[in-house]
């Protein structure tokens, strides 16, 4: 337990030890501890997230099992400079409803928006800094950085916008959010405040830019900025804002509304313009030409293309699509994603879902028709084709179909 003692004293929580002690956790348990667990203990909601990020920062079991005094939360110690993706995201019309609710109902819808954008951000890669009331200011490549960090944080704000939307809570109309997205070179690390209080701050115009696009975006839009547009290619659809004014800055910035993924591009085609033409890959273009011959004459064929990443793998793969796209052929397309590795088949849901010609903001009951339409395409027996897919798509079907009596694996 005294280990547990000292830990809590390096993130200046001492007036917690008493509490842990009296419920027997140890340094083992840590990792299991959840917000609800530590909210039983009567641990206020900053002092809950501070814990928590410093429990992720011990690792696993294993490393925690190896704690001592001096295994605290670990960051640099010194300031450095980087290139750093920052979201703020502000809950919309929170001053309307604090005069509307009791001060109870508004901490837990407040409450479970901070929980949604902290699960959202960290699944993504992304780094939670700071709740300022019904704001939420979130880092991406600090302090891990990953590739396409600008990339990850899109991604969260647009899963964040839709997440908000379906949150069960006591306010009376669906609640949304406004985000604003910025990419920039920051000086990140310096020590703010003391004590419990104490965090890491990040020092340059990129903060700042991201709070002005989010007050200058609509109620459930993502607004982010030209750096942050350029590092995101044609990954996503975007509505061009034009050239805007922003308090504070002394020159017009553009800004772009991030409207949805875009899953019909493959991510080379996105990130990548090939304007040159291929070089040194000559065997294998006349190969792969010789097979799409005989394709042609009804002779089958399956071809891997595989290799190390960055070989030219993509750019290969795209010189047969241009040099077959004279000839008649109907071309399928299913793509991987880096950031969908849980989810098997989501190539084909995401196939499915271009199929049918979803669109974020269909409701449950639009998705399911455009469904049965593009399958009435195939069969004129809905009834067992429509079920099983629309559980794949996570569309409820209600009392129009009988549910499935299936388990999972035959599924």
């Amino acid at each position: 337990m005294q280990q547990i003692a000292d830990w809590l004293k390096k993130l200046g929580m001492s007036e917690y030890a008493d509490r842990f002690a009296q419920n027997d956790i140890d340094i083992d348990i840590l990792p299991e501890l959840t917000d609800h667990d530590l909210e039983r203990l009567g641990v206020s909601l900053g002092h809950r997230r501070r814990i928590l990020r410093a429990i992720r920062e011990l690792g696993g079991p294993a490393q925690a099992a190896s704690l001592t005094a001096a295994a605290a939360p670990a960051w640099h110690d010194s300031a450095e400079r980087r290139q750093l993706t920052v979201m703020f995201c502000d809950l919309v019309g929170s001053t309307a409803l604090s005069i509307k609710l009791d001060p109870e109902d508004l901490r837990g819808i407040i409450a479970a928006y901070h929980r949604c954008c902290t699960q959202l951000v960290e699944c993504n890669g992304g780094f939670v800094a700071r709740h300022m009331g019904d704001g939420v200011l979130a880092y991406f490549g600090y302090p891990r950085a990953h590739e396409h960090d600008a990339e990850r944080a899109v991604r969260a704000a647009l899963a964040l916008t839709e997440a908000v939307q379906k949150l069960e809570t006591a306010a009376s109309a669906r609640l949304q959010v406004r985000v604003g997205i910025a990419t920039g070179l920051v000086v990140v690390g310096d020590l703010i405040g003391a004590g419990a209080a104490q965090e890491r701050g990040v020092v340059g115009e990129t903060p700042n830019l991201a709070h002005r696009l989010q007050a200058l975006a609509e109620p459930g839009a993502v607004v982010i900025e030209s750096r942050t547009r350029r590092m995101t290619g044609g990954l996503f659809e975007y509505r061009d804002l034009g050239i805007v004014a922003l308090k504070g800055f002394a020159e017009d910035v553009p800004a772009w509304q991030v409207l949805r993924a875009d899953p019909t591009v493959s991510r080379f085609e996105a990130l990548h313009a090939t304007t040159t033409p291929l070089i040194g890959r000559d065997e294998e273009i006349d190969l792969l030409l010789r097979r799409w011959e005989q394709a042609k004459r009804g002779e089958g064929c399956v071809v891997l293309l595989s290799g190390e990443p960055g070989i030219g793998k993509s750019r290969i793969a795209q010189t047969i699509v241009e040099r077959v796209s004279t000839e008649p052929h109907t071309r399928l397309r299913f793509f991987c994603s880096p950031h969908h590795q849980d989810s098997a088949l989501y190539p084909t849901i995401t196939r499915l879902e271009r199929a049918a010609g979803f669109r974020r903001d269909d409701t449950a009951e639009q998705r399911l028709a455009k469904l049965e339409r593009v399958l009435c395409q195939a069969t004129d027996d809905l009834g067992d084709a429509v079920p099983l897919l629309a559980a794949l798509l996570s569309i409820p079907t209600g009392d129009h179909y009988p549910p499935l009596d299936l388990s999972p694996q035959k599924q």
